[in-house]
């Protein structure tokens, strides 16, 4: 049995309706895939363990995705993180290849064999390049970051796996080791339908949650971090930072992935990854120092587009739609509530993880956060 998601729990967010399964994989052909790693306990002996990772991909649509890129856009809200290819999705517009997802030290690894995986998919004697995404936040208080467990065979279990329909959440994939507001997180989607008048779009959000500081959680707008100090449910980080050079509670960062089947071009895919930040906010993140808010967003409504660099056909010209900016709107307003709810999805389902060094990250309590909601009017049947 899936474990509840915050609408199991009369958590409503915003006004808009989700898809069929309310994850990213609601926009036609987006299938998701993630592979988990969780080996060992105790001390940390680095390149030994414990292991507390894995690695999630999104692939943009059902067809060849290296062969036929879609139109995209990119934003960063701090960006002190890594999204590898993102130079040439803003210069481009365009995405080509699944996107990665993993742990700070790692996202060499799942990009490496995100070009290996473009290269097999090839005619082998023809010259081919790629520039992937592949995106990180640190998992390193409660995994081995520095021990390498990331490796190609396991982003290539990632890509097989992956698939349409409902999405693992929490504890999986890129999410295994992740904290998010001192309690664990990890993985979240969720997504929003528009209405047919205004066009009858579909938009998911797919979170890599990993930042936060405990008093400032927002859910539905209700200060949950605040009515769950750390004094009740105890931070993974502690009350106190034991050394200078040690991770502050709510150091950290996310990385957002938004997918639309509206037909856009790559400045209003743009726009929409602006927009995801706003959902982050309204959960309590706000862009620290120390944390990489990396967003990117693709659009599914042109497809059959030639791949990067292809010669041209008679005269070069293709052919696309596009939504007029103010039928945007709507997109806009889906694309920051399914971030909120996406980022509230990935902590309720997460469950308690231990990791090294007996470090451990709480769930966020089911029991206390309804009696909350409830408190504040905010639970929903």
């Amino acid at each position: 049995m899936a474990p509840p998601r915050a609408r199991d729990l009369g958590i409503r967010i915003g006004e808009g309706t989700p898809g069929p399964f309310n994850a990213i994989t609601d926009v036609a052909g987006v299938r998701v895939g993630h592979t988990t790693l969780v080996f060992g306990a105790g001390p940390l002996v680095v390149g030994q363990g414990p292991i507390r990772t894995g690695v999630t991909v999104v692939l943009p649509h059902n067809g060849d995705t290296w062969a036929e890129p879609v139109f995209a856009g990119a934003a960063t809200m701090n960006g002190n993180g890594e999204l590898t290819g993102l130079e040439w999705v803003r210069e481009a517009g365009l995405l080509s290849g699944p996107i990665g997802i993993t742990n700070t030290n790692a996202v060499g690894t799942v990009r490496d064999a995100l070009v290996s995986s473009a290269a097999a998919s090839q005619d082998p004697t023809a010259v081919h390049w790629s520039l992937p995404v592949a995106g990180e936040t640190y998992d390193g208080l409660l995994n081995d970051i520095a021990g390498g467990h990331v490796r190609p065979e396991h982003v290539a279990a990632a890509l097989r796996a992956a698939r349409g329909g409902r999405v693992d959440e929490g504890n999986v994939g890129g999410g295994t080791g992740m904290i998010c507001h001192e309690f664990k997180g990890g993985i979240g989607t969720a997504s929003r339908q528009v209405s047919a008048e205004a066009g009858g779009w579909t938009v998911g959000v797919l979170v890599q949650a990993n930042y936060g500081r405990r008093g400032l959680l927002r859910i539905d707008g209700v200060p949950v971090g605040e009515e769950i100090p750390t004094t009740e449910v105890p931070s993974p980080y502690g009350h106190e930072r034991r050394r200078p050079i040690d991770r502050a509670a709510g150091a950290g960062s996310i990385i957002g992935i938004v997918a639309t089947d509206a037909p856009l071009l790559p400045h209003q895919c743009a726009r929409l990854a602006r927009r995801a930040p706003l959902g982050v906010a309204r959960v309590g993140g706000y862009g620290s120092t120390s944390s990489g808010d990396l967003f990117i967003a693709f659009a599914t409504g042109n497809r059959s587009m030639p791949p990067n660099e292809a010669e041209p056909e008679g005269d070069g010209v293709l052919n696309v739609r596009t939504l007029v900016d103010r039928a945007l709107d709507p997109l806009i307003e889906a694309t920051v509530e399914a971030t909120e709810e996406a980022i509230v999805n990935a902590l309720v389902v997460a469950d308690t993880l231990t990791g090294r060094d007996g470090i451990t990250a709480p769930r966020l309590p089911h029991d206390r956060l309804v009696e909350i909601m409830r408190t504040y009017g905010r639970l929903r049947a």
